[in-house]
Formats: structure tokens, sequence, C-alpha cells
């Protein structure tokens, strides 16, 4: 076959439409969210704090859609690949919403630090982590204290919300740790892929959403709300909460988000810039 040169056989909109429609280099990517990054560092406790307890109040909604699908579905084997469709609802409304989600922060405050080893943007960025994880574990139990304490629902759904929150207590810390590694690398590459993911946001969310719901892949903070109507329901004990759930998954999401994703992917990019 002969060879062409695409100067031969496109004209310039033609070319333009090529360039459009290929994936954007891995560079691209990285520096779009290294500039979300240096944003979010950039941002006041009070503008953190009110963000971060909207987001850990509408994880919430996480919990309850996926209690109402399993209380409306079929006793089933298949039941929770449909049910666990539910636990997306509060990562769509957080990641459309642009509010602060702890798991989020895993990954692009992290790139600015790697790219600028410096002191004062670790401090910042531990300021951050801080104030982010605190009002989203407040904002958690506010929707927690809601639901235990303000009849909303019918006796199958409050029976399927009990259910679900004691499912954070059931593994072993270091298996709960390895699963919430899984969880944190996710929720990390959901981050990655968003930027390009144009028309495809939604549908990008559910699906990454989805594996970690039906993976039973901890997340800290849509479990910080289910095992705390749990303790407030009297179904889990405040020991077990923190010990079998809090601290191992805390850890794991930290863990996959930071070193599986934000660190290979720094490398990579590091990598092909050095070249």
């Amino acid at each position: 076959m002969d060879s062409y040169s695409p100067d031969e056989l496109l004209n310039q909109t033609e070319k333009a439409d090529a360039e459009r429609r290929s994936a954007p280099r891995a560079v691209v990517v990285y520096e779009a969210i290294r500039g979300e990054g240096d944003w979010e560092l950039s941002r006041p406790n009070e503008e953190l704090a009110w963000s971060a307890t909207a987001a850990g109040m509408s994880m919430g909604f996480s919990f309850i859609a996926e209690a109402i699908l399993a209380a409306r579905l079929p006793d089933a084997d298949w039941t929770p690949l449909v049910s666990k469709f539910g636990y997306s609802i509060g990562f769509l409304i957080v990641i459309l919403g642009r509010q602060q989600l702890f798991t989020e922060n895993t990954l692009t405050p992290v790139l600015p630090f790697l790219r600028n080893k410096t002191a004062s943007i670790f401090g910042n960025l531990v300021r951050l982590w801080s104030v982010v994880l605190l009002f989203n574990i407040v904002g958690a139990f506010a929707m927690a204290l809601l639901l235990s304490q303000v009849n909303l629902f019918d006796a199958a759904v409050d029976a399927e919300l009990v259910k679900i929150s004691k499912s954070t207590i059931h593994s072993p810390f270091f298996e709960t740790v390895g699963r919430a590694i899984l969880a944190g690398w996710l929720v990390a590459l959901l981050v990655w892929l968003l930027p390009f993911a144009e028309t495809a946001r939604v549908l990008v969310i559910i699906i990454i959403t989805w594996v970690i719901g039906i993976g039973e892949f901890y997340h800290i903070i849509a479990g910080t709300v289910e095992a705390t109507y749990g303790v407030l329901t009297g179904s889990i004990r405040v020991g077990e909460a923190i010990s079998v759930f809090f601290i191992p998954t805390l850890i794991g999401n930290i863990l996959g988000g930071v070193s599986l994703v934000a660190v290979i992917n720094h490398a990579q990019v590091q990598k092909v810039g050095n070249e």
C-alpha cells in the first residue's frame, strides 16, 4: 500500500475534527487535574467546611436510594445488582454539584504537592484534608440523625437501612483495608476520568460507583452515614463502628487514592516529561 500524508487527504476542517476526536494525552489530563488541585488548596476553611458538610449529607442519598430499591425489589440473587445503582445517587449529587468529598482529595490536591514538595504545600494539603474529612463526617452524622429520629419511610425500607448499616462491620480489619483501597482507587480514578468524559460524565460516575457498591468496597463517607445510622438505631456499637469500619476504611481509602492513582499517574507523566 502506498504511503500518504494527511495533508493530501484531509482539509483543514477535517484535520481539526480528527484532532478533536483523538484521546487527550496523559499529560493533558494531568495538568487539568493539577490545576483543579491548586484551586482546591487555595480555598478558605469556611468555604471548604460548608461544601464538605453538604457533601456528607448528600452521600446519605446513596444509603436511602439503595434501601428503597432493595425494599421494592423481590428477594432474588440478582436484586443487589439493581439496588446498588442507588449507591450511585449520592456520588452523582456530590460530583455534579461540585461539593467537597474527602476521597476526591486523595488525588487532586496531591498532584501539586508531588510536583513541588515543600513544607508549605504539605501543610496546606493536611489543612484541606482535615477540614474536608471533619465536615464530611458532620454532614454524614446529620443525615444519619435525621434518618434515625424521623419516621420517613415504611417498615420495609427501614429494615433495609438497618441491613445495609450492619454490612459496614462484617469484614475483618485487613480485609476492610483491602476493600477500602479498591474504593479509594476507583474514586480517584473516577476523578481522573471526568475532565474529558464530556457528555458521558453521568454514565462514568454511575458505572464506577456501581462497581464500588456491588463489590462492597468500603467508602469512608458513604459508609459513615450507614455506620452512624446503625449506632443511632442500636444495631451497631460505637466501638465497632470506629475500629471495624472507620479506621481501616480511612486507611484504605487514603492508600488507594494516593498510592495507586496519584503517585502512579504522576510518575507516568513525570517520565514522559523527562524524555
